[in-house]
């Protein structure tokens, strides 16, 4: 008996998503809880599972269309009723997969024909980009970051022929500048259309400032050289700089109460937690998964949470209630190699810290010139809330934490 899978309540407030991604194809079969496709909302990606082990019959919807909450987005052939495999001949193929499959070169292993397409588009080979989806399959994401980060090899173009002698050219050469020029337009998601909304409502509304410190990280690199290998035999998890930052910043927003606040209307509404958001790279932008009540967390908790964001951010799999509220959101740039940058606020939060690469630079230390790990810190805030003397309270505070972390031990 065919059974329709719907599209689930998908949190408070939202009622609709895009198809991102399909996980199953028409008359592949599926296991009960098996996610058969993506769906991208304003925050996060959601995975849509089987309720029952059966066959995939029909996708009711193509990838980029919006769907209602409710409404049917696939059909399924219960395992019971299923009976033998149905003929691959028997079942719908989703519109335009004869095209793409034309389009698209042979493969060794499935993919969805957006992910073919992907590939094609970008000459990659396929075999050469790990997969991170169900059974090693490759995703969109995956394609995407093999683009961003090169690690894809690109098929190898055909030698070009000798470049002839200047006098045997042709005159009829186009000039350079007339040669065709070629557009791609692709539809952004709606999270990344969510992520340029939320930051330009944050210029339009919040009086964002910066101010600018640095920190000599000496200390807390020789505490990680000393603890690193017991830290991670009694946890399980690398101890990180994160944990410290966070740790820092707890400290810190205790002392500058309204850096975690937010401006309602004509009040001011201080938070009597820590609840900071961290900033994750996933392949469909920047997200924000929040630590919850950091300020009593241990290093350990801390660091395995961050590591958990990060892996499921990258596979999508982050829910909407991790995403929701935060207090205090802390951007590491540095990962990525930025030197130093003025980062934007995530409403309603009133403060952002954003952290920059480690990188030796000569101080002067007791009167000698010499060489310390340095990094730059960025504070952005809003003005409306917080003046000027609070913000930089703040960045001395997580500064001297960060370069005497026993002031993290003694709650100092």
């Amino acid at each position: 008996m065919a059974q329709d899978i719907v599209i689930p309540p998908l949190g408070e407030s939202i009622t609709e998503a895009s198809v991102g991604q399909w996980l199953k194809q028409p008359g592949e079969t599926v296991r009960a809880d098996e996610p058969i496709v993506l769906l991208e909302t304003d925050k996060v990606a959601v995975e849509v599972p089987a309720p029952v082990a059966g066959i995939l019959l029909e996708q009711l919807a193509a990838e980029g269309e919006t769907v209602e909450v409710g409404r049917p987005i696939a059909r399924i052939e219960a395992e019971a009723a299923a009976g033998t495999p149905l003929e691959a001949a028997a079942v719908p193929a989703p519109a335009g997969a004869d095209l793409e499959a034309e389009a698209a070169p042979a493969q060794d292993r499935p993919m969805p024909p957006s992910v073919r397409r992907l590939v094609a588009e970008h000459g990659l080979d396929a075999s050469r980009i790990a997969g991170t989806g169900k059974d090693g399959r490759l995703t969109k994401g995956d394609v995407l970051a093999a683009v961003a980060a090169g690690a894809a090899a690109k098929a190898a173009p055909a030698a070009p022929p000798p470049e002839a002698p200047p006098a045997a050219r042709s005159s009829d050469a186009p000039p350079p500048g007339l040669r065709p020029r070629r557009e791609e337009r692709v539809r952004m998601t709606r999270l990344r259309q969510t992520i340029a909304r939320r930051l330009k409502e944050a210029q339009d509304t919040a009086a964002i400032l910066t101010t600018f410190n640095d920190v000599d990280m000496s200390a807390v690199m020789a505490a990680r050289a000393a603890y690193r290998d017991a830290f991670q035999q009694k946890h399980g998890v690398r101890l990180g700089f994160m944990s410290f930052f966070v740790k820092a910043c707890c400290l810190a927003l205790r002392d500058v109460p309204a850096l975690n606040a937010r401006i309602d209307g004509d009040e001011i509404v201080y938070y009597a937690y820590c609840d900071i958001g961290v900033a994750v790279a996933s392949p469909a932008g920047l997200v924000v998964p929040v630590l919850r009540d950091a300020d009593i967390l241990s290093f350990a908790d801390c660091e395995k949470a961050i590591a958990d964001f990060g892996a499921r951010a990258r596979e999508g799999r982050l829910s909407l209630a991790e995403l929701q509220g935060g207090t205090f959101t802390i951007s590491n740039g540095g990962v990525f190699g930025s030197l130093l940058s003025t980062p934007i606020l995530n409403p309603p939060q009133s403060g952002v810290l954003g952290m920059h690469r480690i990188e030796e630079r000569p101080v002067v230390r007791g009167g000698q010139v010499v060489v310390r790990p340095m990094m730059y810190l960025a504070l952005s805030y809003d003005h409306r809330l917080i003046d000027g003397r609070e913000a930089v309270t703040f960045l001395v505070r997580v500064k001297e934490a960060i370069e005497d972390p026993t002031r993290l031990l003694i709650d100092l």
